[in-house]
C-alpha cells in the first residue's frame, strides 16, 4: 500500500471532522491583543481557553522588554546549541535565578516543554528500568514513555493504594534486571485541575527505592505561598528529585526547565538530545523569562488576583449547581451530562448568543455520557466577566436539561450566517 493512501483512509478521531469544522471547532482564531476579551469570527468574545495565569501575556512591562530584547540581539543569537556555541551569561543567569526560586540545586533550560519533558525521560532510564506513572499523565509525559524499552505501569490517578502495588510490581522486575524505578505525576493536572498526591507519594519512599520526576506545568506561579509550586504548597519540594515546569504558562512565553541536584543536571545536560541537537533559546526570550520570573517572584498580587477571580468562579459554579470536580487549582473543569451532539451545540450557543469562548471535552477524554467546559481564569479576567460567565452556564445548563441540544448539528456556514 502506498503510505498516503494509507494515512489519508484513516483521518483518526480529529481530523475526520477537519473539513466540517476547521477554523471553528478545531484550529479557530482568536484575535488582537491577548486579554479576556478577544476577537473570533469577527466579534468580540470572553475568552477562558488562554493558560495566561498571570495576565503576563501582554503586560505593559513584559512587553517593553521583549521590544528592547528584540531590538538589541534579535532572534538569532545565541547560534547553534547550548553544547557548541549557543551558552551565554544570560542562560546561566536565568537558570541560577530559577534554581533558587524552586528550591533546587541547579537548572537546565529546554527550548519547549512538551519536548523537554520527553527528552528528560528518554535521559533518565533505560531498559533496566521500570517507570510507574499516573493515568492522567500529560501526552508529553506518554509520548516520552513510548520511547522507554523497559517495562511502564501505571495506576489510576491518584489511586496511592494501586501506586503501591505497582511499586511492588516494579521491584520485581528491576531485582532480575539491576534496573532502577521511576515515578513520575504531575503538580496540578491540567485538564480538571486536580493535584498529584505528592505528599502520599514521597511518603511511600520510606517504604520503596524510587525516584520521583514531577511535571508541574500548570503549578508553577500558581500554587504556594511563593507561587513556586504546587510541592511548595504542600510541603513536599524537597522530595521531588526532577522537578519540571514550563513557561508556556504563569510564564507566558516560550521554552521550559528541569531541576534537580548539581549531578543529576550535569548529566542531563550531556544526555538530553532534544537539547544537544536543538539551537538555545533565542536572547530575547531569555531575557524576556528572566523579566517575567522577576515579576512572579516580586509582585504576589498577580497571584493574589489570580485567585481572587478563581475563587469567585468556582464558588459562583458551585453556588449554582455545577460539577467542578476535585480541582484545587486555577484549573476549572465543569462537567455536565450528555454527548457529543450536545457539546457541539453547547459550544455554538456559548459562543454566538453568549460571546463566550472556552474549551469543550467530549469522548474518549470522558466517558461517552459527559461533557466538560474547561474554564482557565487569570490574573487579567475581571468579576464582571464571572458574573457573565455564570449567568450564560445557567442558561445553557437549562436548555441541555430541557433537551434543546438534542437536535442534529448545523453545518459550519450555518453557523457562521
Amino acid at each position: 500500500m502506498d503510505l498516503f493512501e494509507k494515512i489519508l483512509a484513516d483521518q483518526g478521531p480529529l481530523g475526520a471532522h477537519a473539513d466540517e469544522w476547521h477554523g471553528y471547532f478545531t484550529y479557530p482564531k482568536l484575535e488582537g491583543e491577548i486579554k479576556p476579551w478577544m476577537t473570533f469570527q469577527g466579534k468580540q468574545v470572553l475568552t477562558w481557553s488562554l493558560n495566561n495565569y498571570l495576565g503576563l501575556a501582554n503586560h505593559p512591562e513584559v512587553r517593553k522588554v521583549d521590544a528592547e530584547a528584540s531590538a538589541e540581539w534579535g532572534m538569532a543569537y545565541p547560534m547553534g546549541s547550548r553544547m557548541m556555541s549557543g551558552n551565554s551569561n544570560l542562560h546561566e543567569q536565568l537558570e541560577a535565578q530559577l534554581s533558587e526560586f524552586v528550591k533546587k540545586e541547579d537548572t537546565v533550560l529546554l527550548n519547549f516543554g512538551y519536548q523537554g519533558v520527553i527528552s528528560i525521560i528518554d535521559a533518565l532510564i533505560d531498559r533496566k528500568d521500570v517507570v510507574v506513572y499516573d493515568s492522567q499523565s500529560h501526552a508529553c509525559i506518554i509520548d516520552g514513555l513510548r520511547m522507554h524499552l523497559g517495562k511502564r505501569f501505571v495506576y489510576p490517578h491518584n489511586n496511592i493504594e494501586n501506586l503501591e502495588k505497582q511499586l511492588e510490581r516494579a521491584q520485581k522486575v528491576v531485582d532480575e534486571t539491576g534496573g532502577a524505578i521511576l515515578v513520575i505525576t504531575e503538580g496540578v493536572f491540567g485538564m480538571a485541575g486536580s493535584l498529584g498526591s505528592l505528599q502520599e507519594i514521597v511518603a511511600l519512599k520510606k517504604k520503596h527505592n524510587f525516584r520521583l520526576l514531577v511535571d508541574d506545568a500548570h503549578g508553577f506561579g500558581t500554587m504556594g505561598s511563593t507561587g513556586a509550586g504546587t510541592g511548595e504548597a504542600l510541603g513536599v519540594q524537597d522530595e521531588i528529585d526532577v522537578y519540571f515546569s514550563t513557561f508556556a504558562k504563569s510564564m507566558a512565553t516560550i521554552g521550559a526547565f528541569v531541576s534537580s541536584t548539581k549531578e543529576v543536571c550535569r548529566y542531563l545536560r550531556y544526555n538530553m538530545r532534544s537539547q544537544i541537537f536543538a539551537k538555545s533559546l533565542p536572547m530575547p526570550i531569555t531575557i524576556g523569562a528572566i523579566k517575567r520570573l522577576e515579576m512572579l517572584r516580586s509582585q504576589p498580587e498577580l497571584r493574589e488576583n489570580l485567585w481572587n477571580v478563581v475563587t469567585t468562579l468556582q464558588n459562583g459554579l458551585k453556588a449554582k449547581g455545577f460539577n467542578i470536580g476535585q480541582t484545587q487549582s486555577p484549573v476549572t473543569p465543569v462537567f455536565l451530562k450528555g454527548g457529543t451532539n450536545e457539546a457541539g451545540h453547547i459550544v455554538i450557543d456559548l459562543r454566538t448568543n453568549h460571546n463566550i469562548f472556552c474549551s469543550i471535552v467530549v469522548f474518549p477524554v470522558v466517558p461517552k455520557d459527559v461533557i466538560m467546559l474547561r474554564i482557565i481564569p487569570t490574573a487579567a479576567h475581571s468579576i464582571d466577566d464571572v458574573e457573565k460567565t455564570l449567568a450564560a452556564f445557567e442558561d445553557i445548563s437549562k436548555n441541555l436539561q430541557a433537551g434543546k441540544y438534542n437536535k442534529p448539528m448545523p453545518t459550519l456556514e450555518e453557523v457562521l450566517v
